[in-house]
């Protein structure tokens, strides 16, 4: 017997995604076979799935946190946002066309029996589906052919609990504005609320939750306390991405306007010693940066316009005169090349740009995107490295010769003569603790961190030991629906 229940939020960032993760573990810590679902995401920090496709970064953790590999099904529709009206649209792992947003809103309700699908392939094996709605409910002026949030509940019949933000405030105001302006048949979808991030006591929003019952008739599951290691957690979300002050050994990061798949970040913010410090447009490089990451771009050619616009590539050579290093992943690799070519148009329209010449490569960008999890190794040292590559493009040029990775026996990536620009299409590649602290190591600091992906297990459970203690699991348990 498979039992679902859906998250949606009263707005976005309320941590539908972290309650999911941590539901997840808590449950499965109970005993039970646990999958997340989530119908639509629209993020550009996307994992490869054992199975060879993509879906958002947040449902790849919360499948760890339910001690599975995360599939595509998992994520059956995910959006990448590549300008501002427009994105790439990926169905079951795999790209299905690139839409404005006008145009998308017109067909994906066509995408519903592919989320169906998807979610009764999950039910097949699992005990309890956790399903996390995108945005809110409250959007009810996209109701219409809605696969996000109460759409999916009314095809699948599942009931609802709200979660609110009241770190933001007006958290009532969320909850109870939901329920007015909601149609009757998706208001009665919401079987429960549950206020998130609540800084100090709990029971000093007692009332507010009298409130909150009053005016709706739902019942509450909890108010949950701020969690503070939430930042240990890889994170979806470009609106999670901060500075957090560490250590002495800084690593400059530019914020990339359409930066993806910036999980790269993670392991280096949860060491000790180091400070990876996110630049801000406006900001310039700082001086005393032991290393400039560049990361991946969704829109490389435009990031790359950008990072030109703030003078970043003025600060970059400066560094590199100083004896700074490089390290450009994925659309940051191509970026420090000498041009990027796009003759398919894909970012926009057929051109040749020049790039930041530090790299003596080239990239040619081809419509065929490689998904791939890899098994590699730091030539320097045989470092073992474990990551997956998701790009679009082949780069090519005499410094490819001097490649400083083995990936699945091959070499790969590139590195200048005098070895302080380096570049690889290698994504994850700072989760494997032997190579981070010798990368540490190189650029004068030290590892502090025995093991990234221990850190992570260990405040996923630390998480789940949160919610139990915040949260009625049980009532959670009891209503959600069984699914035929």
């Amino acid at each position: 017997m498979t039992k679902a229940i859906m998250i949606q939020g009263a707005g976005s960032n309320v941590g539908k995604s972290m309650i999911v993760a941590g539901l997840a573990r808590a449950f499965t810590r109970r005993g039970l076979s646990v999958a997340p679902f989530k119908p639509q995401n629209m993020s550009n920090n996307a994992a490869v799935t054992v199975d060879g496709g993509e879906i958002g970064r947040a449902q790849a953790l919360q499948a760890m946190a339910a001690g599975l590999d995360p599939v595509v099904d998992m994520n059956p529709v995910l959006l990448k946002p590549e300008s501002e009206t427009g994105a790439q649209i990926i169905v079951q792992g795999q790209r299905f066309a690139t839409l404005k947003a006008r145009d998308y809103g017109k067909q994906k309700h066509l995408l519903m029996p592919k989320v169906i699908e998807s979610f009764g392939r999950l039910a097949l094996n699992a005990d309890l589906l956790l399903v996390e709605g995108a945005g809110s409910p409250a959007e009810v002026n996209l109701r219409c052919g809605d696969i996000a949030n109460m759409g999916f509940a009314e095809a699948a019949n599942l009931p609802v609990i709200l979660v609110g933000d009241i770190d933001r405030g007006g958290v009532i105001a969320q909850l109870v504005g939901t329920f007015a302006v909601l149609p009757k048949p998706d208001r009665e979808r919401i079987v429960g609320f549950l206020v998130n991030k609540f800084r100090g006591d709990p029971s000093l929003f007692d009332d507010g939750v009298k409130e909150v019952t009053r005016h709706t008739q739902w019942p509450c599951l909890g108010v949950v306390p701020w969690f503070a290691d939430a930042w240990r957690l890889p994170a979806e979300d470009v609106m999670d991405i901060a500075t957090r002050p560490g250590g002495s050994l800084k690593i400059a990061v530019p914020r990339l306007g359409r930066i993806a798949n910036f999980n790269d970040l993670d392991p280096l913010s949860s060491e000790p010693g180091v400070t990876v410090d996110i630049i801000q447009p406006g900001r310039p490089l700082p001086g005393d940066a032991a290393l400039v990451l560049i990361p991946g771009s969704k829109s490389t050619i435009a990031d790359l316009a950008t990072f030109r616009a703030n003078g970043w590539d003025i600060d970059l050579i400066a560094h590199v005169r100083r004896g700074g290093q490089v390290l450009g992943i994925c659309g940051g690799y191509q970026m420090l090349g000498r041009t990027i070519s796009d003759p398919d148009g894909i970012e926009g329209s057929d051109q040749t740009v020049e790039g930041l010449g530090l790299l003596d490569v080239s990239t040619v960008m081809k419509p065929e995107k490689r998904l791939a999890l890899s098994s590699a190794e730091y030539t320097l040292t045989g470092d073992p490295v474990t990551g997956y590559e998701i790009h679009i493009g082949d780069t090519a040029g005499p410094d490819c010769k001097r490649s400083w990775l083995s990936v699945s026996g091959q070499p790969s990536g590139a590195q200048s003569p005098d070895g302080l620009v380096r570049g690889c299409y290698l994504h994850g590649l700072f989760s494997a603790d032997a190579f981070r602290a010798t990368i540490l190591a190189e650029i004068g600091g030290a590892s502090g961190l025995a093991s990234h992906q221990n850190s992570v297990e260990k405040t996923l459970d630390e998480l789940s030991i949160h919610l139990e203690r915040h949260m009625d699991l049980d009532l959670l348990l009891e209503l959600a629906a069984t699914i035929d």
